[in-house]
């Protein structure tokens, strides 16, 4: 018996002392300053951005958790997610570009799936999102050669 309960001892701290780390989440925003639909040579990181996480009882899309951040001057946002969302579908959004040029949301490019749980047999503590992207009014120029030398035969 006392074989039985050191065993399950060992096995249950391990998964309590997990519990109370909360989650970093990092992602990047950025302007594409070509229209191209994706990061390039010549993309913008934006500061200032803002952008959210939020995630949703996945039977109800019910909202049940929100947290918002702003991105720093290397583009990049950081989070502390206090809490396991295994049950949940998190996501993280676009809120809004601190530059008027270049604060169209890149429809596809502007929300990225996290996932924020331990229960997937991820052991880090530290997620990251996919880069976020607002699109310029206007393309800077050359970049209609940028993007033919990203598809070019050679």
């Amino acid at each position: 018996m006392a074989n039985l309960l050191l065993i399950f001892t060992l096995c249950l701290l391990p998964a309590l002392s997990l519990a109370d780390n909360p989650f970093r989440l990092q992602g990047r925003v950025y302007c594409d300053t070509c229209r191209a639909g994706f990061e390039t040579s010549v993309t913008k990181y934006l500061a200032g951005a803002k952008v959210q996480v939020e995630c949703m009882d996945r039977s109800t899309l019910q909202r049940r958790y929100t947290l918002s951040a702003t991105t720093d001057s290397t583009g990049t946002y950081e989070m502390e997610v206090p809490t396991d969302h295994g049950d949940q579908k998190c996501e993280c959004a676009l809120v809004s570009s601190p530059d008027p040029t270049c604060a169209e949301p890149n429809i596809g490019r502007h929300r990225a799936t996290v996932i924020l749980t331990r229960e997937n047999g991820m052991n880090k503590d530290t997620r990251f999102a996919n880069a976020m992207g607002f699109l310029a009014k206007t393309p800077l120029p050359g970049c209609t050669e940028l993007i033919k030398s990203y598809f070019a035969d050679n």
